[in-house]
């Protein structure tokens, strides 16, 4: 009887996919075989440093992406859903590889909720790119930009600093931005991308209260401070500024109260 395969291979075979619509069928196997029951919990595959990539789109560093021009304009339009759509894609090699590189040192809980969680990743490109398609245009047809990964990198050595700056700053950056990104397609009545993007946001604020949960369970395993231990890891880690607006009721709904984030936004 041939041996089972294990979290490890299922997870390795979403970042080896290349071809977009293989990561998506790979993502949502892993998933499904996980849950039920399919996967032994074992992590005997080492994680690439950098999960395969498609043809398309170009990958260009943040400053040489061109203007997206005016939003209400459908060539504006489609240059938005086509970032968000890079976004969706990469999210699931995050997903997947924080599962493969971190799952072991995590009661199984742990790779409920990333499987899920890459799983929704992998539906909201779906949802993307059959909107582009819809429009005449497609996930690849426009540059993205490469800095993305940069996250999964500088944090490949520690989980807590992955969930630090994964799902606690680059997702829950999506709770405040993306409400006003759907009243602009809604503005311009592109109500099927705007019902597209509530439905994102909605799950995030669940991958967002995922990763404060298990920072948390992190933290306390490590008997350190999560609010402290978090500020300090984002200032080590993440490049960017972590500032306002805030969504802080949905940040809030998601665990991440304003203990987190207030004294960086402050600083």
């Amino acid at each position: 009887m041939s041996e089972r395969r294990s979290v490890g291979q299922a997870v390795r075979a979403v970042l080896d996919a290349a071809d977009p619509t293989d990561k998506v069928m790979a993502a949502r196997a892993a998933a499904r075989d996980w849950r039920l029951g399919r996967l032994d919990f074992r992590f005997d595959v080492a994680m690439p440093d950098r999960p395969a990539r498609p043809a398309t789109p170009e990958l260009l560093p943040p400053n040489r992406m061109p203007k997206r021009g005016r939003g209400g304009s459908e060539r504006g339009r489609i240059a938005l859903i086509h970032a968000l759509a890079h976004i969706e894609f990469v999210a699931i090699d995050l997903a997947f590889d924080l599962v493969g590189r971190f799952g072991a040192a995590f009661p199984t809980g742990f790779t409920d909720d990333w499987m899920r969680v890459g799983a929704d990743e992998a539906m909201h490109f779906a949802l993307l790119d059959r909107r582009l398609r819809s429009l005449g245009s497609h996930y690849g047809a426009l540059p993205a930009h490469d800095g993305l990964w940069d996250a999964a990198t500088e944090t490949a050595h520690d989980a807590k600093a992955r969930l630090a700056i994964v799902p606690m700053v680059l997702e829950a950056r999506g709770l405040d931005v993306t409400p006003a990104t759907i009243e602009r397609f809604e503005a311009v009545d592109d109500r099927i991308t705007a019902r597209i993007l509530t439905r994102i946001v909605n799950d995030e604020v669940r991958h967002v209260r995922a990763g404060t949960t298990w920072f948390e369970s992190a933290c306390e395993a490590a008997r350190c401070v999560p609010e402290t231990t978090w500020q300090d890891l984002v200032r080590t880690h993440f490049r960017g500024a972590v500032k306002p607006p805030f969504n802080d009721s949905a940040r809030e709904s998601a665990g991440l109260t304003r203990d987190y984030y207030q004294a960086l936004a402050a600083g």
